[in-house]
Order: structure tokens, then sequence, then C-alpha cells
């Protein structure tokens, strides 16, 4: 089984390569999938390569925390501050969704 080359287009209807949304996920360190959409416009035409979109994303995902030097920095602040901000969210009636 032969797998795609970094050349290869992944967004047909704007002509993205593989080669650049790795290399704009890795760069621009996203927060979202949906961001991928902010290279070259891919998964905004027929949707198709969505999925795809997706799989670049998580991976990037992986290899930063994989290449993170301090885990920890994941959450920017104490055990303790973590702890209370979570009891206060419980509390509140604004909770997050996905």
């Amino acid at each position: 089984m032969e797998h795609m080359n970094l050349d290869d287009k992944i967004c047909y209807c704007y002509h993205v390569p593989l080669r650049k949304l790795v290399s704009y996920a890795r760069r621009e360190k996203l927060q979202r999938a949906s961001q991928m959409s902010q290279c070259l416009g891919a998964g905004t035409g027929c949707g198709w390569c969505i999925p795809i979109l997706k799989r670049i994303f998580d991976q990037s995902i992986a290899e930063r925390i994989a290449n993170s030097t301090v885990e920890t920095d994941m959450v920017p602040m104490t055990p303790e501050e973590y702890e209370a901000a979570r009891s206060s969210y419980l509390k509140s009636t604004d909770k997050n969704t996905f």
C-alpha cells in the first residue's frame, strides 16, 4: 500500500498540498481543527478533505505534546489555582460546551 506524498493535494477545491497543511499546523500551533481552514481556505469548499484536516491537526497536537519539554506548560496555573477555578466553574450556571 502506497502512502500519499507531501506534495499530493489534500484540498482539491483550493489545491492545498499535504506539505502546506502539515507545515501550517506545526508552525501555527493551532488550538482547534477548524483553524486548518485558515491555510489557503482548505476545507471550506466541498468539505471532502475535512476528515484529513482533522487528522493533520490531531497529529500536530500529538507531536507538540510529545516534544514538550515541560508537560505542565499545558495548564498555566498551580494545582491549587486549578482546583479553585474548577470549583467555581462547577457552582456556576455558565458551562463550557464543545
